[in-house]
């Protein structure tokens, strides 16, 4: 081996949903929102014309825009370049110590990525049979605490009252709540940060606000949480956030009517999809996010993958242990649904 060959960092990357190039598909993989952005943020982008300029490296607009929206204060909120930019920047920042962190064992699977690059180690916690956490698990000495609610790929919303359990547990190490979905179903862990300066709740405007392709997240908490967060980011890249998603990012905030209109629209799918799933044979827990993750008890979850792949409908598989037998479904628009379980009983009838 060359000698410059043995100081590459060997890391397993983290796999994305596929992006098929043929737009003409159901594209159901990897829980992007089915309806456009507000029309006030395709509006804004009309006047994205000083792209010769550096942007804002504070994004205090959007910044402002996001503290007065939460009814925070600006030295409460973080942003970067989708909620996996901030929840790098996290790792990178505040899990520096020799324990190890924990998080669930069926999970977002970045997170033993960002440990495995960061040299963090880590301790996962196994969910139980009905993919629930137990607060017990995370009471034990740690290097910090990070689980997503709802969780990722189970749409399994934890309520408050386990996650301040574990919180009350875990104040010397800080913990980050993942968010992702939290607009879909259930309460976000905001309304604890009053009492929690080492509580992190980090969100998106990938899912609920349809703007994936603008990557936009943030991080509330305490001033010294963002202080940090930021001396860390200014360290890395004084310039993450570019010019139009600050533009478009403060446009789609101001336009809540719009998102509570398409947000309501999805949920409304979901809970229609999940009668039509068990008409069906299909198992799946209660998913308070825009998936639902299921496994039908007679049919390889694979099986259903690959086929529906073949008639253009894609979903996710995971070949992981303790989930292999199960598929993650974003909830589209009603007809891409129906598309689906126009699929699904065709091929479930003509299996049998």
């Amino acid at each position: 081996m060359q000698e410059w060959k043995k100081n590459i960092r060997q890391v397993v990357p983290y796999v994305p949903g596929e992006q098929p190039e043929n737009k003409n598909v159901v594209k159901l993989n990897t829980n992007e929102n089915p309806y456009p952005p507000s029309p006030k943020v395709m509006e804004a982008m009309g006047k994205t014309d000083d792209l010769r300029l550096y942007p804002d490296p504070t994004a205090g607009m959007l910044v402002d825009a996001i503290a007065e929206y939460k009814g925070l204060n600006s030295d409460q909120i973080f942003v970067g370049v989708g909620s996996d930019d901030v929840l790098a920047m996290a790792f990178l920042t505040f899990f520096n110590s020799d324990r190890p962190i924990f998080f669930p064992d069926i999970t977002y699977s970045f997170y033993d990525v960002w440990a495995d690059l960061f040299r963090i180690p880590f301790d996962t916690k196994p969910l139980d049979e009905e993919f629930l956490i137990h607060p017990a698990d995370y009471y034990w000495q740690n290097g910090g605490v990070v689980f997503p609610n709802p969780n990722a790929p189970t749409g399994v919303f934890m309520p408050l009252s386990e996650i301040e359990d574990i919180l009350r547990h875990n104040q010397d190490v800080v913990v980050i709540v993942d968010e992702a979905y939290v607009d879909f179903g259930g309460v976000s862990a905001q309304v604890l940060l009053p009492k929690y300066e080492n509580l992190l709740v980090v969100q998106t405007f990938s899912k609920s606000r349809s703007m994936a392709g603008m990557r936009i997240g943030y991080a509330m908490g305490s001033p010294e949480l963002i202080r940090a967060l930021n001396d860390v980011k200014y360290s890395f890249n004084s310039y993450t956030m570019n010019r139009p998603s600050i533009l478009l990012g403060t446009a789609s905030i101001q336009d809540e009517d719009y998102f509570r209109k398409t947000v309501a629209q999805i949920v409304d799918t979901r809970e229609w999809f999940k009668g039509q799933m068990k008409k069906l044979g299909f198992e799946f827990p209660d998913s308070q996010a825009n998936f639902l993750f299921v496994s039908h008890p007679e049919v390889p979850a694979r099986e259903i993958f690959e086929k529906a792949r073949e008639e253009g409908i894609f979903v996710r598989y995971f070949d992981k242990p303790r989930i292999n037998n199960y598929l993650r479904i974003t909830i589209g628009t009603r007809e891409e649904m129906e598309k689906l379980l126009q699929f699904l009983y065709a091929f479930l009838k003509n299996r049998k």
